[in-house]
């Protein structure tokens, strides 16, 4: 077993399946990505992240090459996987039904969220952004998990460390954009304390998503990743301090 921090969810815990939604602690990396950071579009020493992406994939009871992790663009597009990849799929939702295989995502502010339908054994991992969630991804998601044979309302879906609404703060054209989609989408703000500014429940917004397309249970496990340093990376963070870069968690599920 590694020596990884990884935070689990009881609504996650079946038979055949593991799962993690890893910290920042338990790695090899030094610096600003210290220390489990496990994103290789960041600047770190690419042989760290891959030792990190070993322990992670050690934790979860899966070979290193068989931890998929896509290469995200904050898209609505969500791809059934049923074998390794060599070259990453440019996309934002992973979804199985092949054991051996653990699918994650990784966030550094935006949602990462889990998804498993125990009965039928499938699982999904998915990247969401006020973008790819106001886009559809959790909801491509779904419909990939339904075409492997998942019930919709059967299947269980767990928020892991995201930016939260006290630490999102946005401009007035953001609030604009959502509005003139859905004017109940207001609920999701409240005022801050810049004027014209509003702050963004986007843990919220992913939950209405999820429960509006009818997913059988939604977790949220209410982790700020800006707000908990010792624990996260965060853009925003990074953004507000002017540093260089930063690292990125991964959230992984895999049928064991």
């Amino acid at each position: 077993m590694s020596d990884v921090l990884a935070l689990h969810a009881p609504e996650l815990e079946l038979p055949g399946v593991s799962h993690g939604f890893f910290t920042r602690q338990g790695g090899v990396s030094a610096g600003v990505y210290a220390s489990l950071n496990g994103g290789t579009g960041s600047k770190d020493d690419p042989q760290a992240v891959a030792e990190n992406r070993r322990r992670m994939a050690l934790h979860l009871g899966v070979e290193p090459e068989h931890l998929l992790v896509p290469y995200q663009i904050h898209s609505a597009e969500a791809l059934i996987v049923e074998a390794p990849f060599t070259e990453r799929p440019h996309c934002d939702g992973l979804v199985t039904a092949t054991r051996g295989l653990a699918l994650g995502v990784t966030g550094a502010d935006c949602g990462i969220i889990l998804f498993a339908e125990p009965e039928a054994g499938i699982i999904a991992a998915a990247h969401a952004g006020w973008k790819g969630a106001f886009t559809g991804v959790l909801e491509a998601a779904l419909t990939q998990m339904e075409i492997l044979g998942a019930v919709r309302n059967k299947i269980r879906a767990v928020l892991g460390p995201t930016i939260g609404p006290e630490s999102y703060e946005v401009g007035p054209e953001f609030v604009a954009r959502f509005i003139e989609a859905e004017d109940s989408y207001r609920g999701f703000f409240k005022s801050s304390r810049r004027e014209r500014h509003a702050l963004f429940d986007l843990p919220a917004f992913i939950g209405m998503r999820l429960r509006s397309a009818g997913v059988g249970s939604f977790t949220n496990l209410a982790l700020d990743t800006y707000a908990d340093e010792a624990r996260f990376f965060s853009y925003r963070r990074c953004t507000h301090r002017q540093e260089a870069d930063y690292g990125r968690q991964i959230a992984a599920i895999a049928l064991s």
